[in-house]
């Protein structure tokens, strides 16, 4: 008997097909040149492959598209902000929600509650607006990830686990009571998609009960997580996807929700939590910065849309597949020699931008540079997520993160495995040519989040 590979499909069919417009070299040269060779100021019309985000670039279901016809478009106490409370609870596990317009609404009200100025927020890497709203509320983070995380190389299963003797030794520089939370993310969006180990939550859970700690998780990516443990923990390879979800939010007193990556929706968010004094201040300033704390900036219809889309992302089907579509496009690029974040992550590809173009300085910012030679080479979009998303410090120096990244994120149900060869074999042909590209230099940076809105021009 010959052994025949047991290949994955996606388990769906495709009902509705949304025109792409290609572009020529001459069209892609002005339009990045117009863009400030920032990515996030093209105009979408002139992208062929999008993988700027995952961001509420998803494709919904038929039966989400379905329940937005049944949206209740009630001031309050809408009936579908009511089955998105039962749905949370139900998948997810925690008591109370309170809906937001997405998750960095749930990130600016969580810091204003739990932060007064002088807190210490460790977490497992920064992600830019959770820090940002948790430097505006007066507090500092603190990076306790694992060393693993900051090499590209490693192929530790692991790689957003926190490191234990990190936390315990802030703790006992700065005491239990400056400390609010532990900010713990499941997929480490700026470590490439890594995961965290049930095991490392659990010793977590442990350290930061003893000291009286919460821990708030960013569960935006917490599916893909669950995927990771399944495939790689002992003891999880036959449990389902919605039990070990389950079980990850049972080691955390609250989350931060952006339904626009799992969730499977163009927007919305949430705040969840298990403290009634924390869900009863939240739910008073939902009404403030958000909208009701029955609709929290959100339409019925998204609420119904959401409740839906959290039942479908925690389908074993539906993540094998999608993780399963970003593993085959690093693998295709690894084929290539492109240098990318090993193990693949779960929502993205990372390509290393220091190893890629290793004559370019971080000061000529690379990974920005890499971004607009892709989008250049072919019509794709890519973000970088290196010196230019870390920002400046308070004293206004730059930030200079060990990992100098390329994101290249796929959307969930939206793209065919035909595109993922159009993308790997572009940044193949980019890398063939990698010596003769030069970096750039900014010539315009907003106050906050510059990597949404700066602008560059390329060093001659």
């Amino acid at each position: 008997m010959t052994n025949i590979k047991n290949s994955w499909a996606e388990p769906y069919k495709i009902k509705m097909v949304e025109l792409l417009k290609m572009t020529t070299p001459a069209q892609r040269k002005k339009a990045m040149k117009d863009a400030g060779y920032n990515t996030f100021l093209l105009k979408s019309e002139d992208v062929y492959i999008d993988l700027l985000t995952d961001s509420g670039t998803s494709a919904m279901s038929d039966r989400q598209w379905a329940g937005m016809m049944l949206g209740d478009e009630a001031y309050a106490g809408s009936r579908n902000f009511y089955n998105l409370e039962r749905v949370v609870k139900d998948v997810y596990g925690y008591k109370y929600l309170i809906p937001t317009h997405q998750g960095r609404g749930a990130e600016n009200i969580l810091s204003k509650i739990l932060i007064k100025k002088g807190d210490i927020i460790p977490g497992n890497m920064y992600f830019t607006t959770t820090r940002l709203h948790q430097e505006l509320a007066g507090g500092k983070f603190e990076d306790i990830i694992i060393d693993e995380a900051h090499d590209s190389e490693s192929e530790f299963p692991f790689k957003g686990n926190v490191d234990m003797s990190k936390l315990e030794r802030l703790i006992k520089k700065y005491g239990a009571e400056k400390i609010p939370y532990v900010s713990v993310a499941t997929s480490v969006n700026m470590a490439g998609g890594q995961p965290i180990s049930m095991k490392n939550l659990r010793e977590l859970r442990a350290l930061t009960k003893k000291h009286g700690i919460r821990v708030i998780h960013d569960m935006t990516r917490v599916a893909e997580n669950a995927y990771f443990i399944q495939q790689r923990e002992k003891g999880y390879e036959k449990k389902t996807i919605r039990e070990i979800v389950k079980e990850i939010n049972s080691y955390t007193d609250g989350a931060t929700m952006s339904a626009k990556k799992d969730a499977l929706v163009n927007i919305g968010g949430f705040l969840a939590v298990n403290d009634w004094d924390v869900f009863e201040e939240a739910r008073n300033m939902v009404v403030v910065y958000e909208g009701l704390h029955t609709y929290g900036g959100l339409a019925g219809r998204d609420m119904e849309a959401m409740a839906i889309g959290i039942e479908e992302s925690v389908s074993d089907e539906h993540i094998r597949a999608r993780v399963g579509q970003v593993i085959y496009l690093g693998q295709k690029m690894i084929e290539y020699n492109v240098p990318i974040v090993k193990p693949i992550g779960g929502h993205g590809i990372f390509v290393d931008a220091k190893k890629f173009l290793p004559h370019i300085s971080q000061d000529a910012f690379p990974a920005q540079t890499l971004a607009a030679e892709i989008y250049l080479d072919s019509g794709v979009r890519t973000m970088e997520r290196g010196v230019v998303s870390a920002g400046r410090k308070a004293n206004g120096d730059n930030y200079y993160p060990k990992l100098e990244l390329v994101r290249f994120t796929i959307p969930r149900r939206v793209y065919t495995q035909a595109h993922m060869d159009v993308i790997a074999e572009s940044a193949a042909r980019v890398y063939e040519r990698r010596d003769k590209i030069k970096g750039m230099k900014m010539i315009y940076e907003p106050k906050y989040l510059r990597f949404f809105q700066a602008k560059f021009e390329k060093l001659t």
